[in-house]
């Protein structure tokens, strides 16, 4: 899959992963090759020949994807995911790079796609896990680019494994059953109050 490769699948675990696609690398490799032959066909001294190669560098990393991960498990009924930014651990001297996001997974109730405006580069669409508290959280923090189909097959085998669809089969049934029975429950004074009217006539 183009969106996320799986990693792991079984029963109880599903894990999820994404590394920079070919973009992210043809970026990098195109920005800092534009470093390289500034420093190259410079006359300028050495220490500015360096600042253009690591300049290009730093902007090569700043826009590339991250790594990412996504853990769904049964038996901890947890979500964890994991995001490795190379820009940031550069940056932070190595101290800092990763994040890590654990939701209850018992609190997930749908999975959409959702389409998001990526700049410069068009239309991109990524997964949102809708959770019982109101509130969505982003599958991973970048958007793919090109077919929805992709992010649309991931959603699918998610809501497969997690049941999600039985789930809401279920839940809609409950509600019919509900507030049908209150209607049932508000007509029947109605039908009592006609019935004494004619007995009065």
């Amino acid at each position: 899959m183009g969106y996320m490769t799986v990693e792991e699948h079984s029963s109880t675990l599903l894990h999820l992963k994404r590394s920079p696609g070919i973009r992210s690398w043809s970026l990098l490799v195109g920005i800092v090759s534009v470093g390289l032959a500034a420093a190259y066909y410079s006359s300028d001294s050495i220490l500015w020949k360096l600042f253009y190669v690591n300049g290009c560098v730093f902007v090569a990393m700043q826009n590339m994807e991250d790594w990412e991960e996504a853990v769904f498990d049964k038996t901890k009924n947890l979500i964890e995911l994991k995001t490795f930014s190379l820009y940031t651990y550069i940056l932070t001297l190595w101290r800092k790079g990763q994040e890590k996001v654990v939701l209850d997974l018992t609190q997930l109730c749908d999975v959409c796609v959702q389409e998001e405006r990526v700049r410069y580069l068009g239309k991109g669409y990524l997964l949102m896990l809708r959770l019982a508290a109101g509130f969505s959280y982003p599958l991973t923090q970048s958007a793919t680019l090109g077919g929805r189909s992709d992010v649309e097959a991931v959603a699918a085998m998610l809501k497969r494994f997690l049941g999600l669809e039985e789930l809401q089969r279920q839940r809609q049934q409950e509600y019919e059953k509900e507030y049908g029975e209150e209607e049932e429950e508000e007509e029947i004074p109605l039908d009592n109050s006609t019935d004494s009217d004619d007995e009065a006539d």
